[in-house]
């Protein structure tokens, strides 16, 4: 009797939630640079959002995250953001990178546009459409003078990006199943194309949801779907 409802009990349990989480503000996110394996670090405005942010998760899930089921881009920005946040304990996972954007990296839609000579536009043509004359190492210098390099190569396509987000829902899908949930702290591009993939969405259609720095979502299941529990808090 009481195997049966202890039974009775896991099965009537809620699926878990996955929570996305974007790192904050870097100078880049402020100018509109792409900004994708170039490792920033976040501004001072950047950090203290990553603390909020964590102030607001903590109010929503008090009970926190267990750090086995806590996972975060490689990328500096995004180990600051969770460190700040205060989820201290976590597991990198590579998948969880931004999208390496190639021949545009470290430049504006606009400034690509103009050396490729031809409007251009990420979700539309890719960073396969640059041309190889766009490839270049060079150092960035930010505003308060700290200086970065910068590579421009071949970069990745959309559809690549999608299949690695395949490899992180994977990972977290039995975890979800089983009532636990997981916070994936990462870069707006990959978190949306993350979403789109939870929904069964063409990737393209990741375009359409907007991600704040700083900003967090929650994705869940209801009644057997995959769905978006709240978005950009």
């Amino acid at each position: 009797m009481v195997a049966n409802s202890e039974h009775n009990a896991d099965s009537a349990r809620h699926p878990g939630f996955i929570v996305l989480l974007r790192h904050g503000q870097t100078a880049w996110s402020v100018s509109g640079q792409h900004t994708g394996r170039t490792d920033l670090p976040l501004t001072n405005v950047g950090e203290q959002q990553a603390r909020d942010a964590g102030e607001r998760l903590r109010r929503t899930f008090p009970a926190s995250f267990d750090a086995r089921h806590t996972f975060v881009s490689p990328l500096h920005r995004a180990r600051t953001t969770a460190e700040l946040a205060g989820f201290h304990d976590y597991q990198v996972i590579d998948s969880l990178a931004e999208w390496d954007y190639g021949r545009a990296e470290g430049r504006t839609r606009e400034q690509v546009a103009q050396m490729h000579g031809r409007p251009w536009k990420l979700w539309d043509d890719g960073t396969q459409a640059l041309e190889s004359s766009l490839d270049a190492d060079w150092t960035a210098t930010l505003p308060d003078g700290r200086q970065y390099a910068v590579h421009n190569g071949k970069g990745e396509t959309l559809d690549d990006v999608y299949r690695r987000t395949s490899r992180v829902i994977e990972r977290a899908l039995p975890l979800v199943e089983s009532g636990e949930n997981v916070l994936l702290v990462a870069h707006a591009h990959v978190l949306r194309i993350l979403s789109a993939n939870w929904l069964g969405l063409d990737a393209q259609k990741a375009r359409i949801f907007r991600l704040d720095t700083a900003h967090y979502s929650v994705l869940s299941q209801y009644k057997g779907d995959n769905v978006i529990e709240r978005w950009n808090c």
